[in-house]
């Protein structure tokens, strides 16, 4: 992908620093020092694409003029005051986010990232609830955070020895993973319907003055699972017929990954939730932030009442004016439309490649830029080389390749997850799934 001209010298991190997600004595990551557009520049002076958008946030790429013009300018006007004084970037900020959201009469919290919308989503449909221990219903192959709540809220195998969802009053319900429906049916349209099902069957059975909200994921997720299109509109009618808030998080899916500002809006008004979450694309992880967005029937249940949560640097003036900044982005580079289109194109190569490789089981996703290849050892039987969420070693060995050759891909388990910035350029994206071609041939011979 060639190779910056500058080579830096390194300070090492591997023995000082822990590292989220990580053996530590296995961490071996090479260190960046700059980026443009798809591009991340290493200490060594390679360049290497980015297929991931590094956590599925940086959605502006990297070191997006318009997000470091905004940092500097509003670092050097005001750096930092509390949500106890007003400040105008959080103001305008809240105010794009409900215009772009439709939410108007409604109010965003601020918090620091995507686990802390999460946990503060859930604290505030319980208050405007008027059950502040009430149940919240989640969904197993989800992800919410690693905070302790948000990590009764995942069902993620991965922390499951390390909480207990009942502590919580969490409950679980089975997933809308349609290529391994867990209600028996080979139909994807029916496998979203039944697992829509499924969630009002758990309100029943718990009863629905004991349960104050749903929180789901509304399409993209480290999970793998892209639900099909009958789940969220179905899931929205359980909720709001049984009075139950319904929480989207769209930390992951939200400003362009999914196609849409938010991927509920794929639904029109039939997908509205009462909360959503945000952060990752929310600034294009230029500055941390994270926020909840709520209805303004949420809002005026609590308008009254004592707010009892905060963070010291909940809607810090930075990222505020990083997030506006970002907002402009999307809309003034058309990146949304973008993102949408070359979706489009991307999903239809990969059912390309899956003609041509044994290995590929599914693809799916496609709505945006984020789609995902799920690999197995026997097409027929759907059997995978390792059990989730382990790595086969070849899809590690391909990986490992990749790297080798300039391209940074994401994966999990048996999955490959494609989540490129959505400014990367078409030849790029292109040379990028070429690659993967080449290397499932390699490593996954027929």
């Amino acid at each position: 992908m060639g190779a910056t001209e500058d080579v830096f010298a390194v300070v090492p991190e591997r023995d000082s620093v822990l590292h989220s997600w990580s053996v530590q004595a296995n961490w071996n990551a090479p260190t960046v020092v700059g980026g443009r557009g798809a591009l991340l520049h290493l200490a060594d002076g390679r360049e290497i694409l980015d297929m991931s958008s590094l956590a599925e946030c940086s959605n502006l790429g990297h070191q997006h003029p318009r997000l470091v013009a905004a940092i500097r300018e509003q670092a050097e006007r005001l750096c930092f005051v509390t949500n106890a004084w007003g400040a105008q970037p959080r103001a305008e900020l809240a105010q794009a986010l409900l215009e772009r959201s439709g939410f108007r009469g409604g109010r965003v919290f601020f918090t620091l990232g995507g686990a802390d919308a999460n946990e503060h989503a859930v604290k505030i449909a319980r208050q405007a609830a008027r059950k502040p221990r009430g149940a919240v219903i989640a969904r197993d192959r989800s992800y919410h955070g690693a905070t302790h709540l948000t990590m009764a809220l995942s069902g993620d195998s991965r922390t499951r020895s390390q909480v207990d969802p009942g502590a919580f009053n969490v409950h679980h319900v089975a997933p809308p993973y349609a290529y391994r429906c867990p209600f028996n049916s080979s139909n994807a349209d029916e496998c979203g319907r039944l697992a829509a099902d499924s969630v009002a069957d758990q309100i029943d059975r718990l009863g629905a003055g004991e349960v104050a909200a749903v929180v789901m994921e509304v399409d993209a997720g480290t999970n793998g699972i892209v639900a099909p299109d009958t789940y969220w509109p179905a899931l929205r009618r359980h909720t709001a017929d049984r009075g139950v808030w319904l929480i989207a998080d769209e930390v992951m899916s939200a400003f362009g990954r999914c196609g849409e500002w938010f991927a509920w809006q794929r639904y029109g008004e039939a997908g509205r939730p009462d909360l959503m979450t945000l952060a990752k694309g929310l600034t294009g992880a230029a500055l941390p932030l994270g926020a909840v967005v709520m209805s303004q029937a949420v809002a005026t249940a609590i308008e009254h009442e004592m707010l009892y949560t905060g963070l010291t640097y909940c809607g810090h003036p930075l990222s505020c004016a990083a997030g506006v900044a970002a907002l402009e982005a999307y809309a003034d580079e058309c990146l949304i439309e973008r993102s949408r289109v070359l979706g489009a194109s991307l999903l239809t190569e990969l059912e390309r490649m899956r003609e041509r490789h044994a290995v590929i089981g599914d693809v799916r996703g496609g709505h945006g830029l984020f789609a995902v290849i799920e690999l197995v050892a026997n097409r027929d039987t759907r059997a995978t080389h390792m059990p989730w969420p382990l790595t086969p070693a070849p899809l590690q060995a391909l990986v490992d390749a990749a790297m080798a050759e300039g391209v940074s891909l994401a994966t999990r388990g048996n999955l490959i997850l494609l989540a490129p910035p959505l400014v990367i350029e078409e030849r790029q994206l292109a040379d990028a799934l070429a690659l993967i071609d080449r290397l499932l041939s390699r490593f996954f011979p027929h």
